[in-house]
């Protein structure tokens, strides 16, 4: 109601060409409805071409080089593809919207920006290089911390297999262009990441949904889905699974286990959120060791999303091609990033 009022207002002069609209907070209380509502509305409007959001300003009715005269109402402008290159255009795009449902991004307070900013001066002040290249599988150090931290979550690592990576993106991109080739068929978590489906379907994969269940997975219909099918890996996130923010319970990971031992295929287990979860929990990676699974984390969440650290775990000859396939596709991640990840992760505070 609220985006074919406001059209209709546009189209019928009464709100004109570079009127600023009232903010999303204004307009919920004026109308008495929820700011998701209007966040919603003054996004579809925008997706739709009525609407300009302007950082730090507001929505304004959009100028157009070819509106009619007074009263001539606009022409529908084409429908813009909903699909995942519109949604990301529009998540980083859109910075006027307070919050953003469906991106997975917590509020700044939540996030360690003090200790980010610690670290920042402590890395300033302690007289290192910051000039160069970092090395190929990433700052040793922070390397070492994560394999200490998930040792205690009964992930028994190797410093070796522990691959940094710029954000959890480039993790999920190398694993896919290692494991998957033109023509393969890849399972998906059903709802699910729309980046992770556009990268696989720019792959060449065929992707096959998984539906996801307040407990996990639709098992009837996953071992429905592998008698038609032979996946060369399955992609998904056990905790806290975007955009459902189901668990899957140890049973359906026992299940998952032995399903792709008998099928033949790779888990790649999506876990950026485990920071999140105060209680602790099983993983593919804890029950498996990283035979058949491939294991990616990210400080993304917690630490920054601008700082574009994360990591991935494989098992050995796997690893090793992984860390070959980032140097060729990006040479090193920052070793700047990477240490002031060091900084944050090392510093009291995290812990709690």
């Amino acid at each position: 109601q609220i985006v074919d009022g406001l059209r209709g207002l546009i189209t019928g002069q009464t709100l004109k060409p570079g009127v600023k609209l009232p903010s999303i907070r204004g307009f919920a209380a004026m109308h008495g409805v929820s700011v998701f509502t209007v966040v919603e509305a003054y996004d579809r409007l925008v997706a739709q071409g009525w609407l300009v959001s302007k950082a730090n300003a507001g929505f304004f009715v959009k100028r157009r080089g070819d509106e009619g005269a007074a009263g001539t109402p606009y022409a529908q402008p084409p429908q813009p593809k909903f699909d995942a290159r519109w949604y990301l255009k529009q998540i980083f795009e859109n910075r006027n919207l307070p919050m953003k449902p469906g991106c997975g991004w917590l509020p700044h307070d939540f996030l360690f920006g003090d200790a980010l900013r610690r670290s920042m001066r402590h890395l300033s002040a302690d007289g290192s290089s910051l000039e160069g290249y970092g090395l190929p599988y990433g700052h040793m150090a922070l390397r070492m911390v994560i394999a200490e931290a998930l040792a205690e979550t009964q992930i028994s690592v190797e410093v070796d297999q522990v691959l940094l990576t710029q954000g959890s993106s480039q993790g999920l991109d190398l694993v896919a262009r290692q494991l998957i080739k033109p023509g393969d068929t890849v399972l998906v978590d059903s709802p699910g990441y729309p980046n992770l489906m556009f990268m696989l379907r720019f792959l060449g994969a065929n992707l096959v949904g998984v539906p996801r269940t307040p407990t996990g997975y639709d098992l009837a219909a996953l071992e429905a889905l592998l008698a038609l099918h032979k996946p060369k890996a399955f992609f998904t996130q056990p905790r806290l699974q975007s955009p459902t923010c189901s668990i899957a319970s140890a049973a359906h990971l026992h299940r998952l286990l032995q399903l792709a031992e008998t099928h033949g295929f790779t888990l790649v287990e999506n876990d950026i959120y485990a920071d999140m979860d105060p209680v602790a929990r099983l993983t593919l990676a804890s029950l498996d060791q990283l035979q058949r699974v491939v294991y990616i984390g990210s400080y993304s969440k917690t630490i920054s999303p601008n700082l574009r650290v994360g990591y991935l775990l494989a098992r050995g000859g796997l690893i090793e091609e992984l860390a070959q396939l980032k140097m060729i596709s990006g040479l090193t991640s920052s070793d700047i990033a990477e240490r002031l990840a060091f900084g944050v992760v090392t510093d009291g505070r995290w812990r709690k």
